[in-house]
């Protein structure tokens, strides 16, 4: 209790709300100890190695992987979901060229609403639920799409529907169907990235959510907190520095440089992790694996020569800070690889954690109460009004 009589509540344990229990969950579970990413119960390994993005999406939904019947029966529903309303593509063609990617598909999401046949169903309505988000994954690579070529003087391409959401993408992005490889690759990174528990999008999600706003109004919120550098912003940043370091011989004097100053290096380091991230851990053999088939290993062998660096750099204790690559850090050289422009790789990213946003709200409306934190106040008690005139 402060001397004016007001009670104020005890300080959060640290900044951030780290360390708070926000919601209960059944979707993710992520043991930061020893690196491990669980969906519903399956390990990211095993989901990886042995799963299409198709059928996570179905797990995340569900809380079940699919049969055959039923992973059909989602594709099918998926290719039927994927064509734009015609006002979202007239919105992306009056927006400026100028305009960052991110910008235009919180947007065009949020266009999206005005026309989806569930706007109004009641939030517990988990058929219409489901419908909206099996709308919004099919629908994000087509917008993603459509405004990186309409930016670029280029007509968008529309979606095959018998195309998997990796294979659509890469094709609605080149005008050409992909190789099974790159296909394959970008599958996996949807699969990487489609879930990771509270983030901070997924919260935005869900704290969204939670006062009964519809689905969309929730992924076009998560949209917006997914664009910052310290979220899904973070692997552009990657790829810049890359680029900046010039090649394999200058790269490591850069970063050493970089980090004399105190600039910070991104790709580096987790709120959760304290080892290796497991999503690296793939996204590490696939930028090899891409990089040998394109005779071009450069962004790969730079990628390897910094994480040395990285885990011997001194903190301010003066002791080592074993900052270990995060997901965004090979994400980076994998995209690029692939050719797909800088601009693309966080709604890429979008793209593939609609998938965790979507089973968010639908967890959070099933078992809705606000979300509504309290704060630690610090500023003064007991001010007067003086009067404007004897105001300094």
């Amino acid at each position: 209790m402060s001397e004016s009589g007001i009670i104020t509540p005890p300080p959060a344990k640290k900044a951030g709300l780290e360390g708070v229990v926000a919601v209960q969950s059944e979707i993710c579970f992520i043991d930061g100890i020893n690196g491990r990413l669980i969906y519903r119960g399956y390990d990211i390994a095993d989901l990886v190695e042995h799963a299409s993005f198709e059928e996570v999406c179905h797990l995340l939904w569900d809380g079940k992987l699919p049969n055959r019947s039923q992973l059909s029966s989602l594709k099918k529903q998926l290719g039927e979901s994927a064509m734009l309303a015609p006002h979202v593509v007239a919105v992306l063609k009056a927006l400026s060229p100028k305009t960052v990617p991110m910008d235009a598909l919180r947007t065009a999401i949020s266009a999206a609403a005005a026309t989806d046949p569930d706007l109004h169903c009641d939030a517990k309505d988990t058929a219409a639920q489901r419908r909206k988000a099996i709308r919004l994954v099919a629908q994000l690579p087509v917008i993603v799409t459509a405004f990186h070529r309409l930016r670029n003087g280029q007509q968008p391409i529309a979606p095959d529907p018998g195309l998997s959401i990796a294979g659509n993408f890469l094709y609605m992005l080149n005008g050409k169907k992909a190789h099974d490889t790159l296909t394959r690759v970008l599958d996996a990174a949807l699969v990487l990235h489609a879930e990771h528990g509270m983030n901070a999008s997924t919260f935005t999600a869900r704290v969204t959510a939670a006062t009964l706003a519809d689905m969309h109004a929730a992924i076009t919120a998560a949209c917006a907190a997914l664009k910052g550098p310290l979220h899904g912003g973070a692997n552009e940043d990657v790829m810049h520095m890359l680029l900046e370091c010039g090649d394999a011989s200058t790269c490591e004097q850069a970063v050493r440089d970089k980090l004399a100053r105190g600039d910070k290096i991104p790709g580096f380091g987790h709120r959760v992790y304290r080892t290796f991230d497991p999503r690296a851990h793939y996204l590490r053999k696939m930028s090899k694996q891409l990089g040998e088939a394109a005779g071009n290993l450069k962004w790969y062998e730079m990628s390897e020569r910094l994480i040395p660096i990285m885990k011997d750099s001194l903190g301010s204790n003066g002791q080592p800070r074993n900052l270990n690559p995060n997901v965004d850090f090979f994400s980076a050289s994998t995209y690029y690889t692939m050719g797909i422009p800088l601009e693309l790789f966080t709604p890429l990213f979008a793209m593939a954690r609609a998938a965790g946003w979507t089973a968010h709200v639908m967890e959070q409306h099933a078992n809705n109460r606000i979300i509504r934190p309290t704060d630690d106040y610090r500023g003064p008690f007991d001010l007067k009004v003086t009067p404007i005139d004897q105001r300094p």
